[in-house]
């Protein structure tokens, strides 16, 4: 059959869009990337936009999205209302759908993991937070596994330069304990603790049978500035690596931000990537523009010329109003929003477009909300409003570009700040209503879950603070400390909205101290967040409620600066006996991942400023912006931060905010829990029998806890007590490796290799893929004779994790009792480069080079 031609409209269309003035070079490279084969040297894989607000990269990325679709490209186009790697999945399945193109496999997959995060949050709520009426904080292991699943590892966004890979692994194996006793399979912990782990591969494997049917597939990333902190290294692993799969030859990514190119983090990538830097128009290209629209008198041209700099979304904001006059661009106002409203002759149409300015972003229901017209004038406005040059289209909502909404707010503001205090209250009141709708018939946990509540939450909080509000201030702080429960994407909108506020209301003190706490965000994560809001609370510090009378924040005289080599988190392997390769069958004596030495990372949260001000008011007065976190959230802001450091591999920051916690919440199971946990990693065992005695008297259904009390008494000696404990937690919770794999540790200990290997053979069968377990059991397998079988446990942990030193070291040992004794040097000096204090590796490699020696014909 013969290929259809084009209509006239599509002609017409063609040539509409090839009259755009500006961009002709980055349009024709664009364009010209589609005759190139994939496996041409001069193709490239990705086109990187970049330049300041304002310069027109979201006008030119749509452009180029057309230019893809008219060559027969399936496209999807992803900005800042995705907040994660498995939203970017979402916005990317329906926009293909919209095109024709279901990816029915993956969207399953994303229903599933909706499905469970909402189920881990519930069932931790329902363990360990009886009280509905605020967002569990027993949710703060699985909100921090969020943090983990929204493309921070590997180490992405906030944590980038701060944490190394090890110290999160620790952090990560411990959730994936505690989520492993609360989930049936493997596959469901992935979901919640690291999503994109399950989601990308069937992305990719639906993109290549999607290959087959199109000739080019082109994937749009804008406002890459924001949506990169979580979606730049997943983005490089997918596109530079085989880690998820396949990527095909004929997928285009095109990413555009403020921010160039970063070729220190693509590595090896550059020669791959076309850059894209945007500035101002050029004179010539503002001319052309002016002249596309009829604009060309050389008085009127200089006049927009100076008014603008070359701004492209002024030029087009002007030249739309096609001037005839230099008097007609000669406003005395410096901007050329004034200028473009000026010459509106509607007085309706005027004032709509600067109300709504007021919202971030709206839509029809906002828009109704703000504009006080008869019923059938609405429509018509609102489309007028859709069409303006400054207003673009996030998603289903209409967003004013922001060189133009700030003058506008900035008019308004001053011309009567009464009104704009009264048009806000009446926006935070509509938001409010239909955050209620929304939430009824739902607790609280239900609601934070739900990014519709959440959104209209902070819309209801912003609009309080651009009016003034002060006395809303402790409420926005429980938020945020809510927010920091929920993960680190979350908390950064509840920042950026302080941020967004301070700065639209004309409010030095609070822009000043959203700033602080952006910082914080930027350079600790959630953990320094929190800092600073327990900081200027006057609950933090060295002497603060914690009984340890540790720095949790600070510099070199802190915890965070002085933490020891030597423990680990629950699920590590730190009760590994240094004897192990001896007779033991137990890790190799070392921890799984050392911890930390360096600086704290926390010292914003002592600096002056911060959002809550200095004093200890729980509510600001006057013109008084200063206000402190409620000590009704002290204690869940403590835990939250807790978890945080967990991550961070500094145990003993962890077990001071615990101590904090429990001084305010002493009947807190959860706290206890934790607490005991650390303590047990510790080495601090009986403290940790204190804590998980009272944890489990307080919940005697928490299966973490009786595992965790099971291995402190392992560490102690008590074998029987110790087995009796971890029976408890494996009836408590049947598919439960964690527990399984302690409890092998006491059946080793109790003499009984065939319980220990029926352990844990038990738990490989849940948790295939941890490569902790498959190295428990490869020990276990080498101490009872089996190097063959061992290697091959060992071998699948390596593939899991290639700097796993312990399991590299252990593999050498098998290697050498096996008389492979050049691949068992190789191993054990590559364990000792990861670790070079590894005592039980030095003594195997001086082992095998004695065996060598004494038998130099093998």
């Amino acid at each position: 059959m013969a290929q259809s031609r084009p209509s006239m409209q599509e002609l017409i269309a063609r040539r509409q869009r090839a009259g755009f003035a500006g961009r002709s070079a980055e349009r024709a490279a664009f364009r010209a990337n589609f005759d190139i084969p994939p496996e041409d040297d001069r193709h490239r894989f990705l086109f990187h936009v970049h330049g300041n607000a304002g310069v027109g990269k979201t006008f030119l990325v749509r452009e180029l999205e057309q230019v893809a679709r008219d060559r027969g490209a399936l496209t999807a186009f992803v900005d800042e209302n995705t907040g994660s790697v498995p939203e970017a999945l979402a916005a990317i399945a329906r926009q293909f759908a919209a095109q024709g193109r279901r990816l029915k496999d993956l969207e399953r997959l994303l229903a599933t993991h909706r499905e469970r995060w909402h189920e881990a949050q519930a069932a931790a709520a329902a363990a360990f937070e009886p009280r509905p009426q605020t967002p569990s904080t027993g949710s703060t292991a699985v909100a921090r596994a969020g943090v983990l699943g929204l493309g921070m590892m590997p180490v992405v966004g906030p944590f980038a330069g701060v944490l190394d890979p090890a110290q999160l692994a620790q952090g990560a194996d411990r959730l994936r304990a505690w989520l492993s006793a609360r989930f049936r399979s493997h596959q469901d912990v992935e979901l919640v603790l690291s999503p994109e782990s399950v989601l990308t591969p069937v992305l990719l494997s639906e993109l290549s049978d999607a290959a087959s049917a199109v000739p080019w597939i082109v994937l749009f990333f804008d406002t890459y500035e924001r949506t990169g902190s979580f979606l730049d290294g997943w983005l490089r692993d997918v596109m530079t690596s085989g880690r998820y799969g396949a990527l095909p030859g004929t997928v285009v990514v095109v990413t555009a931000g403020q921010l160039p190119f970063d070729y220190v983090r693509w590595r090896g990538f550059g020669e791959f990537v076309k850059d894209v830097p945007l500035g101002p128009f050029t004179d010539a290209d503002v001319r052309a523009l002016l002249a596309s629209r009829g604009v060309v008198a050389e008085p009127v041209v200089d006049e927009v010329l100076r008014l603008t700099g070359g701004l492209p979304v002024l030029v087009s904001m002007l030249a739309e109003a096609r001037p005839a006059d230099p008097d007609d661009v000669g406003d005395p106002s410096p901007t050329a929003v004034h200028l473009f409203l000026r010459r509106e002759q509607d007085p309706v149409r005027r004032e709509v477009a600067l109300l709504c300015a007021l919202p971030r972003r709206l839509d029809a229901d906002v828009f109704r909300t703000l504009v006080d017209r008869p019923d059938d004038e609405l429509d018509a406005l609102y489309e007028w409003l859709r069409g303006m040059p400054f207003v673009g289209e996030r998603g289903d909502r209409l967003q004013y570009h922001d060189v133009v909404r700030a003058p506008m707010l900035r008019s308004q503001r001053s011309r009567s700040p009464q009104t704009w205090a009264e048009r806000h209250r009446s926006l935070a009141a509509a938001f409010r209503q239909w955050r209620t709708e929304t939430a009824a018939g739902r607790g609280t946990e239900e609601a934070w879950a739900d990014e519709g509540w959440r959104e209209l939450r902070l819309a209801e909080s912003y609009h309080l603070l651009c009016a003034g509000e002060r006395r809303v201030m402790p409420e926005v702080l429980r938020d945020l400390v809510d927010a920091c429960d929920q993960g680190e994407s979350i908390a950064g909108r509840w920042v950026q909205m302080l941020v967004d506020a301070g700065r639209d209301a004309g409010v030095e003190a609070l822009a000043g101290r959203a700033h602080e706490l952006s910082r914080a965000l930027a350079v600790g994560g959630t953990a320094d967040v929190l800092g600073v809001l327990l900081g200027e609370a006057e609950f933090d510090g060295a002497t603060g409620a914690g009984g340890s009378g540790v720095a949790v924040l600070g510099g070199a005289g802190s915890a965070a600066s002085g933490m020891g080599q030597g423990t680990a988190p629950a699920g590590r392997g730190s009760a590994g006996a240094p004897g192990a390769g001896r007779g033991t069958g137990g890790r190799p004596g070392v921890s799984r991942d050392p911890l930390p030495r360096g600086p704290g990372r926390g010292a914003l949260a002592r600096s002056r400023g911060g959002v809550v001000g200095a004093g200890r008011r729980d509510t600001p007065t006057g013109d008084d912006w200063s206000s402190v976190l409620p000590r009704t959230a002290v204690a869940r802001a403590y835990r939250v931060r807790a978890t945080a450091h967990d991550l961070a591999g500094n145990l003993h920051a962890a077990v001071a905010d615990l101590n904090r916690a429990l001084r305010m919440a002493p009947q807190d199971a959860l706290s206890l829990t934790l607490r005991g946990e650390y303590h047990r990693a510790l080495e601090l065992y009986g403290k940790a029998l204190d804590d998980l005695d009272r944890a489990i008297r307080l919940n005697p259904v928490d299966a973490f806890a009786w595992a965790s009390r099971g291995a402190t008494r392992l560490s102690r000696g008590e074998f029987d007590a110790a087995l009796a404990d971890l029976d408890r937690a494996v009836e408590l919770k049947a598919d439960y490796p964690w527990a399984l794999v302690r409890r092998a540790r006491v059946h080793r200990a109790l003499g009984d290799p065939v319980r220990q290997l029926a352990d844990l053979d038990r738990a490989v069968s849940l948790d295939p893929d941890w490569a902790w377990v498959r190295c428990e059991r490869g020990d276990a397998l080498r101490v009872a004779g089996r190097d063959q079988d061992a290697l091959a446990d060992y071998d699948h942990a390596l593939t899991l994790e290639p700097g796993y030193g312990s399991a590299r070291a252990s593999r050498g040992a098998s290697l050498a009792n096996l008389g492979r004794y050049e691949e068992a040097l190789a191993d054990l000096n590559r364990a000792l480069e990861l670790r070079p204090s590894y005592t039980w590796a030095a003594e195997q490699l001086a082992a095998v080079r004695r065996r060598m020696e004494a038998d130099p014909g093998r």
